[in-house]
């Protein structure tokens, strides 16, 4: 079977995150670049990728890569890769074109002469004039970097971060991807509590449950590439039954998200049950300058309200000083914050052990880290969790 290289992308400063996931599905040797892993495989192995990876906004299909200085350079190069190995003569192929720090800066310009090199190369390969594009879809996208072309095509269709549970949108949504890697950076175990204060519509505690029950995040949706020549339906097939096999459906889970915004909490259990997690989580309504626990040890995974969802200045300040406050009454728990705000920790009130920049969107974040206490090892979730 043809070796083909797959592109994962993703949000920068989650990278050693994705590249962990490709070597846990059994790929090690991965080539991690910013916002992207690129991995060996086969076709075959294209649906486990779209169906598992968690923290992946897209999977890519690698095509080639090239210098382009020029329209003419780009063009011959272009038609130069054999269009016939992926594209068939009813294949439809749209053409999406990114360019940063090139010469080559005209996206339509661009897209033009992309488009029109892999119709010449199909017109000398299928002797056609003219191509219906009428079957399976192959978005062709070139990313255009410091003078170099990347080719790819899209394997996944719509974004990875669209799980299929999150019909209903509230205020400042936080991508599901995101919510996965603060997750995975916070490296939560399930045998001990989560709890997102402000929890908003469930998007934190819905995919601790995911991970905590080992539910593959792609299970509920569908991809592009199904329609795919080169991948054979008994290999999705595959892919999922693998996926269900591998649900933990024994774990229990103590995962807690509260909010002050009954409509927010409805969607957040709505969301729940869409994602087959809805005894997993414990949605209460209850002001984060309430928060309470008996337990002596757990993780704080939270993405405060820094602007649309709380419009004032100050009280988003004031919001930050009482988190603070609160916080300390659980010294021995790990505390996982994301925020765009500069001053964070001197109104927290405490310098973070760890930092690191996430991108909620086009929103530059820090996400500050709070060590706890490790339990004794003595300890499991039945007897202190």
């Amino acid at each position: 079977m043809k070796e083909i290289t797959l592109t994962a992308t993703c949000i920068f400063g989650v990278e050693s995150i994705l590249a962990r996931e490709i070597r846990d599905l059994g790929y090690p040797e991965v080539e991690t670049k910013d916002g992207r892993v690129s991995f060996s495989c086969n076709y075959s192995d294209i649906p486990k990728a779209n169906i598992r990876l968690r923290v992946a906004e897209r999977v890519l299909l690698k095509v080639a890569e090239f210098p382009a200085e020029t329209f003419d350079e780009l063009y011959d190069r272009i038609k130069g890769i054999d269009w016939d190995m992926y594209l068939s003569k009813e294949a439809s192929f749209p053409v999406d074109v990114t360019s940063i720090n090139s010469r080559l800066f005209g996206i339509s310009a661009c897209q033009s002469i992309v488009k029109k090199a892999i119709v010449d190369k199909l017109r000398s390969k299928y002797k056609m004039e003219v191509f219906p594009e009428s079957g399976p879809c192959y978005k062709v996208s070139v990313a255009l970097l410091n003078n170099l072309a990347a080719v790819y095509i899209d394997t996944s269709g719509v974004g990875l971060h669209k799980r299929g549970y999150r019909t209903l949108t509230g205020a400042a949504p936080l991508k599901e991807t995101l919510a996965a890697a603060m997750i995975m950076i916070s490296r939560w175990k399930k045998d001990r509590v989560l709890l997102d204060p402000l929890c908003g519509t469930g998007t934190i505690p819905i995919e601790a449950a995911l991970i905590g029950k080992n539910i593959a995040p792609g299970l509920g949706r569908s991809f592009v590439s199904e329609g795919w020549l080169q991948i054979a339906e008994k290999d999705w097939v595959h892919a999922r039954e693998e996926a269900r096999d591998l649900i933990d459906r024994s774990v229990k889970l103590n995962i807690q998200g509260t909010d002050i915004d009954d409509k927010a909490l409805d969607m957040a259990r709505y969301h729940s049950r869409m994602a087959g997690t809805e005894g997993d989580i414990h949605f209460q309504r209850r002001d984060v300058r309430e928060i309470s626990s008996s337990k002596q040890y757990g993780f704080i995974i939270c993405n405060p309200p820094y602007g649309e969802r709380i419009g004032d200045k100050r009280e988003v300040e004031k919001l930050y000083e009482d988190m603070g406050k609160v916080f300390e009454k659980f010294p021995t728990w790990s505390k996982y914050i994301l925020t765009p705000y500069k001053e964070f920790e001197r109104l927290y009130g405490k310098k973070a052990d760890k930092r690191r920049k996430l991108y909620n969107g086009m929103i530059s974040c820090t996400y500050y880290q709070y060590f706890g206490t490790k339990p004794p090892k003595r300890q499991n979730f039945e007897t202190e969790n």
